[in-house]
């Protein structure tokens, strides 16, 4: 058997015996193999997980004391803190508090906090119980106490004057331009309830030389003459009531420079003949517009005795 199992060659007559033999010892063989990795916990550990599993068990046992350790150190800790605290407290307690030097003596009446406030005096609520030092030392002023109210301009330079009297304000009036006796009695008299006051003021400033209707006469000649004919002019000389007299006398005046005028007027708006019936209409109605009488349109229009009228209404 022995023989056998070193290799040796064994006859051929033996073979059936010799092969049965074999199976069995290698059946055996394995069987203890994996009875004896069972029982060892398996397969065999190499020489690293051996050196692992030593460091991983010295670990653990390092690791116990350190907890032991820490533990202890802080209930010492917790001790002398206590402890500390307990120190601290005995202090305390036995220093005397000393009084506050700004204290007022007790009232003999001392405010009742649960009393219900008077509802019909609000003003009793703010009222504070005990004056502050700080008002009752120096006075306190607060930024709206010095906040004063500034005066404008037109205050300083305009103050309140009494109220302007009528030769005041017809002085006020004719300072600015000439008025006519009609227009100044009709400016001024919104301001009286008499017109008897009112005709003598005006009188008086007629005396005076305030007033004049024919300075008013040549301020308005002045004025509308180089724009306007004679009729536009005399028109408002008549809504003035300034007197026949004086309306004769510039309208003899406006006559003299009529034409003149007129042709002034034209080349300054047109200046070239008109070349058909439409455009000769136009610049007839235009001078018309203007206060221009038909005899001095149709002399700056070329039309000789033409008449003008029937083409400026036809129109």
């Amino acid at each position: 058997m022995q023989t056998r199992r070193l290799g040796s060659k064994a006859d051929p007559a033996d073979n059936g015996t010799g092969d049965d033999s074999d199976s069995v010892d290698r059946y055996e063989r394995s069987s203890e193999r994996r009875g004896a990795s069972s029982k060892s916990g398996g397969f065999r550990r190499s020489n690293k997980e051996r050196a692992g599993a030593k460091s991983f068990a010295s670990a653990h046992r390092v690791f116990e004391p350190v907890k032991r350790d820490e533990s202890s150190v802080d209930a010492n800790d917790r001790a002398a803190r206590l402890e500390q605290a307990r120190a601290l407290l005995k202090q305390a307690t036995a220093q005397p508090k000393a009084p506050p030097a700004d204290r007022s003596p007790p009232s003999a009446n001392p405010p009742d906090p649960f009393e219900d406030a008077d509802p019909f005096e609000p003003f009793e609520q703010c009222v504070p119980s005990e004056p502050s030092p700080a008002v009752s030392g120096e006075t306190v002023y607060s930024r709206s106490s010095q906040r004063t109210r500034k005066t404008s301009a037109n205050e300083v330079n305009n103050p309140k004057r009494p109220q302007r009297s009528l030769k005041g304000r017809a002085l006020a009036f004719l300072s600015r331009r000439e008025y006519s006796r009609a227009e100044l009695s009709r400016k001024l008299r919104p301001y009286v309830e008499e017109a008897a006051p009112l005709e003598s003021l005006l009188d008086s400033l007629e005396r005076d030389g305030w007033l004049s209707n024919e300075r008013f006469v040549e301020s308005v000649v002045h004025r509308r003459a180089s724009r306007m004919g004679g009729s536009r002019i005399i028109s408002e000389l008549k809504r003035h009531a300034v007197g026949e007299t004086l309306i004769s006398e510039t309208a003899d005046k406006l006559a003299q420079s009529e034409t003149a005028r007129a042709r002034a007027v034209w080349e300054k708006k047109y200046g070239v003949p008109p070349e058909t019936p439409a455009e000769r209409a136009k610049q007839a109605r235009f001078l018309a517009a203007r206060g221009f009488s038909s005899g001095t349109i149709g002399k700056i229009l070329k039309g000789g005795d033409e008449d003008w009228s029937e083409e400026i209404v036809d129109d």
